[in-house]
């Protein structure tokens, strides 16, 4: 089957770490690797858990377009190579980049066949409870994330298919499903219905 691009995106507390984890390999799935100018921390591989590279070097693939999208961290540059991305679509595989709403638009410009799907918890009070449980963030940095949460529903509009993951396994099976629709469209198989066409004028004739 043909591949493509899914992009998932939510708020922090939204649990999509936990979910992209569950999207196995098997089913066809691939997570996208970022390319960073970070150093590699202890046990990271070149490759498999980020592509590392220098600050010049990353600065050109961005002046020759080779990012779908790039943002700085904590004075460190990190991006979504073009390429990897490409390779991994041709081999027929479901490239999943989770990612935030910001950067999600930027890829969908320059890549308009991805597939965005906006990941949500049930309510709002759910999610607070879910950032104070997590017991990694003080009070005020949760008040903000739930700001920033509020200030992104405006633009689950620019987005395919929003999926509430209440129970993770349920929300799983739904992005299974959206997959399994998207890859189903036509304009996905071009390929496949030209050979069609072309060997029913064969038969024809």
């Amino acid at each position: 089957m043909d591949g493509m691009l899914v992009i998932i995106s939510g708020p922090s507390g939204s649990g999509k770490g936990t979910v992209v984890k569950q999207l196995r390999p098997e089913d066809g799935y691939a997570l996208s690797i970022s390319v960073t100018t970070r150093k590699p921390r202890e046990g990271e591989t070149d490759g498999r858990d980020y592509f590392f590279t220098s600050e010049e070097n990353f600065h050109k693939m961005r002046e020759e377009h080779d990012l779908l999208e790039h943002a700085v961290y904590v004075g460190n540059y990190y991006g979504t190579p073009r390429k990897y991305v490409e390779e991994q679509i041709q081999k027929g595989k479901i490239v999943v980049l989770e990612i935030e709403v910001y950067g999600a638009l930027q890829v969908k410009e320059k890549f308009p066949s991805a597939v965005l799907i906006f990941l949500m918890p049930p309510t709002l009070p759910e999610l607070a409870a879910r950032l104070t449980k997590r017991g990694t963030e003080d009070a005020v940095t949760i008040e903000a994330r739930l700001k920033k949460t509020l200030e992104e529903v405006p633009l689950i509009d620019s987005y395919n298919y929003v999926v509430i993951n209440d129970v993770i396994p349920d929300a799983v099976a739904k992005i299974d499903a959206i997959v399994l629709a998207e890859r189903m469209k036509p304009f996905r198989a071009v390929e496949k219905i030209k050979q069609f066409t072309d060997s029913q004028k064969e038969i024809i004739c």
